[in-house]
């Protein structure tokens, strides 16, 4: 006896299959998190925490010594970019989970480019944090941080190119992890210490030499900078309250530029989505 053999044509790999590829991972990652609430409102809950309560008290210690400013206008920036890591994180993060109920592995046999499906998934978690940033950035006038479109926009910009940056960490760190429970520990054993390191809570100035030394290896501290002149800018303070609350980082006594900070996030986010890529293509 024969057999007829059944031909199974699998279509070729082109720029059109992995754009459609970027765009649905795109689009799930945002999908999923609208459907999901209490997601959206617990990564809230610790940067508001932390805003209001922590820098109300915090106010009452330093008060006399910053004449004229809320101490919760300084700690608005980084309570802006707690926001948007521990929500691009938890994004990123997503990807055990697919691993763990059978979908990473489907997406992985389409005939598309997996560079698509990582690139996909970190600009998705870069729009989800960013929408998660902007409910914090229309908490400005609490805080008496001015409505100015400029800054809005500018802010805005800043949120998404830590947002991505993050998230490809995100992406890289779970691309090779096979439960959530890993990926947490991991997680808050290198995000707390960059959080606490780059100069979100407290200034840059006058710090001890191994803080001022750690705080300037840290790249969060290129992705808060930029945020907080970014607002002391829109600003009127005095001279002696701006060079102590935002100093800027520097190298070898020369201070960086706004620019060059936030080239240095990009270069970090292109390196570690390239990490990313090269994780998933030995992914099985």
């Amino acid at each position: 006896m024969t057999s007829d053999a059944i031909a199974v044509r699998v279509p070729r790999r082109s720029a059109a299959h992995d754009l459609r590829a970027l765009k649905v991972v795109l689009h799930r990652e945002m999908l999923r998190f609208l459907n999901d609430r209490t997601r959206m409102v617990s990564m809230l809950i610790q940067p508001v925490l932390w805003l209001f309560v922590m820098g109300t008290g915090l106010g009452t210690l330093v008060s006399g010594a910053i004449p004229g400013l809320d101490f919760r206008t300084f700690m608005y920036p980084g309570m802006i970019s707690m926001t948007v890591i521990m929500t691009a994180m938890f994004s990123a993060g997503s990807i055990v989970w697919d691993r763990e109920f059978g979908f990473l592995r489907e997406m992985l046999v389409a005939p598309v480019s997996r560079t698509a499906i990582v690139v996909g998934k970190c600009l998705g978690g870069a729009v989800v944090a960013t929408g998660q940033g902007i409910v914090i950035l229309a908490l400005a006038g609490a805080v008496g941080v001015p409505y100015d479109p400029v800054l809005m926009l500018t802010l805005l910009g800043e949120m998404f190119l830590a947002a991505f940056t993050i998230t490809a960490f995100g992406v890289m760190l779970a691309a090779r992890m096979k439960n959530m429970q890993s990926f947490f520990g991991v997680m808050q054993m290198a995000i707390m210490p960059m959080m606490f390191l780059s100069g979100a809570m407290f200034p840059l100035a006058n710090l001890p030499s191994w803080l001022h030394v750690l705080t300037t290896v840290n790249p969060l501290t290129y992705a808060v900078d930029p945020m907080r002149q970014a607002v002391f800018g829109s600003l009127d303070v005095a001279p002696q309250v701006n060079a102590m609350l935002n100093p800027g980082v520097s190298w070898f006594g020369a201070k960086l530029s706004i620019g060059l900070e936030l080239g240095l996030v990009a270069a970090i986010g292109v390196v570690l989505l390239g990490v990313a890529v090269a994780q998933f293509r030995r992914a099985e």
